[in-house]
């Protein structure tokens, strides 16, 4: 049991289930509380920045330390951190300084956590059975449950917020699934979160801090230097870029200016139906379908997708558009997840893993301002086709990148059906993951 994936995806669920919940309830706090709309867009952007800025340490962290108690410690402190908002609001009532405290202080202390988490999963997939294409297996499965967790969670959060009404104890489910998650990931096999010995280098001159410096920027050379790496990395970035700014900016406006708000919320809701069937898709046929048809077919999807997105012909197009991208794009995002776990040593996965991580992180704040501009200077349709102009030359990029060409070639580690350095509990661990 305790090297069983179904323990991974709880733990994984519990953390993507209370994130969900406080998607939905703190801008609600924070608009009630300040009676301003900006002050929930400040909140989330701070948050993020403080993020990005995190995960460009996070990785390091959790290349040094256990990284199953990194993973736990971080959802315990993100309990203490949420659940002392309706104890502020008890003993001297919420103002947007103490949100804005508690907010970035939470998103410090779950940066690291989101990071060790990422990496057991390739580490659980070491020490299972042997099977071939298990870990991609295992990665589309994840998939398929964050995209369920992306519905369920907010919806879990408005649900709540109807039947008990908006109070900042709700965030207190949020704190329990925070615990509960950290419960979770303790019955892990300790195994998997074991991180390489280190060589250290009796020569090497300097402290503690210019170590650390040094470490660091390994990881970002890795990054750089590695085609398939960076390749995955730079794709999902705009993907994730193009995708904010659609979602904060371009599809309100537009379904505003159809007279159909409510369906706002659903382009988002419909990417994440389809990704749900295509990563349950990729994770059935594992094996049986070729590494490169399916990139090929997500890249082709994303084309056509986003092209239809951007042309905003009608609300229902735009939305089916949606779940076509959402459909195509899920596996071709399982596979690009795939091969850099096994393109990045296991050294370095949390370095590697925390500055992909900064990178997806600040990609929409280069994005998402400009669109906005190009939207009020040149109207909605100049707008979208600026999106899907940008989606589409991303997916071109990728399908005639050399990197990408060669998806499907065994290598030493499937010689056996398991990762490299999988062979044994003594062994070093597989190599690690793509944000999902």
């Amino acid at each position: 049991m305790r090297r069983s994936s179904a323990v991974y995806f709880a733990s994984y669920a519990l953390s993507l289930l209370g994130k969900g919940i406080a998607a939905v309830v703190m801008p609600l706090l924070v608009l009630d509380r300040t009676g301003d709309v900006l002050a929930a867009g400040v909140l989330a952007g701070a948050a993020t920045a403080a993020s990005a800025v995190t995960g460009l340490v996070a990785g390091l962290l959790v290349d040094r330390v256990d990284r199953r108690r990194v993973s736990v410690a971080s959802d315990l402190l993100a309990a203490l951190t949420v659940a002392a908002l309706p104890v502020v609001d008890a003993l001297r009532g919420l103002d947007m300084a103490w949100f804005l405290a508690l907010g970035v202080v939470g998103a410090v202390v779950r940066a690291p956590g989101m990071t060790a988490q990422e990496t057991l999963l390739p580490a659980l997939a070491a020490l299972g059975p042997a099977g071939p294409r298990r870990l991609d297996r295992l990665i589309a499965t994840r998939e398929t449950v964050g995209n369920v967790l992306l519905l369920a969670g907010p919806g879990l959060g408005g649900l709540l917020v109807g039947l008990l009404g908006l109070t900042p104890a709700l965030l207190l489910a949020t704190a329990a699934t925070s615990l509960l998650a950290a419960a979770t990931t303790l019955v892990l096999d300790p195994r998997a979160g074991a991180v390489p010995e280190r060589r250290r280098d009796p020569s090497a001159a300097g402290g503690a801090v210019r170590r650390a410096g040094a470490d660091l920027l390994d990881g970002w050379r890795f990054l750089g230097r590695s085609r398939l790496v960076l390749g995955a990395t730079l794709v999902t970035a705009m993907l994730v870029a193009v995708l904010s700014s659609l979602q904060t900016t371009l599809m309100p406006a537009y379904f505003t200016g159809e007279g159909l708000p409510e369906l706002t919320g659903l382009t988002l809701s419909a990417i994440a139906a389809g990704s749900i069937a295509g990563s349950a898709l990729y994770a059935a046929t594992a094996g049986r379908v070729r590494r490169r048809s399916w990139f090929v077919v997500g890249m082709l999807g994303t084309l056509v997708g986003f092209g239809a997105v951007g042309s905003m012909a009608s609300p229902w197009l735009v939305l089916g558009a949606a779940a076509l991208v959402g459909l195509t794009y899920a596996p071709a995002s399982a596979v690009l997840g795939v091969l850099t776990v096994e393109a990045t040593p296991d050294a370095m996965r949390g370095r590697v893993l925390g500055a992909q991580n900064t990178v997806m992180l600040s990609a929409p704040a280069l994005t998402s301002a400009p669109l906005a501009a190009v939207a009020t200077a040149a109207g909605l349709p100049v707008a979208g086709a600026v999106v899907a102009a940008l989606a589409g030359a991303t997916a071109i990029a990728a399908l005639l990148a050399p990197a990408f060409r060669s998806l499907d070639a065994p290598g030493p580690r499937e010689a056996d059906g398991r990762p490299e350095g999988a062979g044994g509990p003594a062994e070093r661990l597989p190599r690690r993951q793509a944000p999902g």
